[in-house]
């Protein structure tokens, strides 16, 4: 017989304060799985400690020990990572992977236009209501008038899917009045067309030295060209271990969404994964081992391809995000880009982080935009914020772009 649907994912959660949980995955294999799997935990805000992958090719099995919150929904990550996991029929005894005829018809898309008397944190407030009811941010609009009042206009897709109905709405408007109170004014959800988040390639001007500084790593070239290890970042291949996988050693600092940083770029390049395994070597170093093979089924000999694959892990490990502060006359500029997936998926949870670090050191938002950018043949995902500096003159540009990294990366 084949495996239930509920046993597709198993979580132990750990008994002991200071103990890891345990999250087993056990399904038909696909390319890019494991990218998809460390995406949605890195969702809930979990910390991935160690993990095993190992597959023959048709079935995998894998395991990640997380830290995660006492706020942690472990029921509903289960649901997540099922609905990720390739689907099983057990009709004959045999499970086996369902390959997909067509893309999945991309979700709807809801404008949510809110209403609100300006506050300090008031705009993480209202990201934070929103991943609580897996609402996923793909772009966002914020202005202050004058008077003290603050327009935003969030576009949002429903992971539930179900925010065309009254009773999804109805919950919105009463978990954000209820975390707003009496500062929101009004609330508004209404269905648009896909095409209105259609992400301009390249038509939104940026200035071309914030494009230097933030997509290009040229004080690093010629490590690139020689194929060194950035500062920190290790990453080497060896063949000789296995006469059927390319063997892919990684040392490097550790960070938030590290596994899915490696796995998202993995994905990108078609390349499989029949065994990992991931370490925490100590409180700030990380290994990880994998033996891979392209979609041909052989492994990577070609010393292009070989230094193809090790630049870029290596800068996508060592600058994952990238963060800039640009002065705009008296005014103060926050970017941060993130490279998109060629899925189309872009990471989670960045914005809520640039919100809660601004939060924290008490600097205000005057507006915020969110919009895709093609730089060099890549899609970036770039978060504008003009930042409000009139309460904050203690707290430095050099401070603030340092918290917003930390915050970031997960060093906090």
């Amino acid at each position: 017989m084949g495996i239930p649907y509920e046993d597709v994912v198993i979580i132990r959660e750990s008994e002991k304060e200071g103990e890891p949980t345990v999250i087993t995955v056990n399904c038909p294999d696909k390319t890019g799985l494991g990218c998809d799997l460390c995406r949605i935990i890195l969702f809930f805000g979990l910390t991935i400690f160690r993990g095993d992958v190992s597959t023959d090719g048709k079935w995998c099995y894998i395991v990640f020990w997380v830290f995660g919150k006492p706020s942690t929904r472990w029921l509903l990550l289960k649901k997540r990572l099922s609905g990720a996991c390739p689907s099983c029929s057990s009709a004959s005894g045999i499970s086996f992977y369902q390959t997909e005829s067509q893309p999945p018809n991309p979700p709807d898309v809801f404008l949510l236009k809110l209403s609100c008397l300006d506050r300090k944190g008031l705009l993480h407030d209202v990201t934070e209501v929103l991943c609580e009811l897996e609402l996923t941010i793909k772009k966002v609009k914020v202005s202050t008038t004058p008077d003290g009042r603050v327009m935003d206009l969030f576009f949002i897709t429903d992971t539930r899917g179900l925010l065309h109905t009254k009773k999804r709405q109805e919950d919105t408007h009463d978990n954000l009045e209820t975390v707003l109170g009496v500062y929101m004014l009004s609330c508004d959800i209404e269905k648009v067309g896909p095409e209105i988040t259609v992400c301009s390639r390249g038509s939104t001007f940026l200035p071309p030295e914030i494009t230097e500084e933030m997509f290009t790593l040229k004080k690093h070239d010629q490590h690139l060209r020689e194929s060194l290890p950035f500062d920190g970042v290790s990453v080497t291949m060896d063949n000789s271990l296995s006469p059927a996988h390319t063997l892919v050693l990684i040392v490097c600092q550790d960070h938030k969404g590290l596994l899915y940083d490696i796995m998202r770029t993995l994905k990108d390049y078609n390349i499989q994964i029949s065994y990992g395994r991931f370490t925490t070597k100590t409180k700030t170093e990380c290994e990880v081992d994998l033996f891979i093979m392209q979609d041909d089924g052989k492994r990577i000999v070609d010393p292009v391809k070989q230094g193809t694959l090790c630049s870029r892990l290596q800068m996508e490990l060592y600058r994952p995000l990238r963060v800039a502060l640009v002065s705009r006359g008296p005014d103060t500029e926050l970017m941060v880009a993130n490279p998109v997936e060629l899925s189309g998926k872009g990471r989670p949870l960045v914005f809520y982080d640039i919100t809660l670090a601004l939060k924290m050191l008490n600097t205000g938002i005057f507006t915020a935009k969110i919009g895709r950018h093609i730089f060099e043949d890549r899609e970036w995902e770039v978060y504008r914020v003009l930042l409000d500096e009139g309460d904050s003159l203690s707290v430095t540009r050099n401070m603030i772009e340092e918290a917003v990294r930390k915050m970031l990366m997960g060093w906090t």
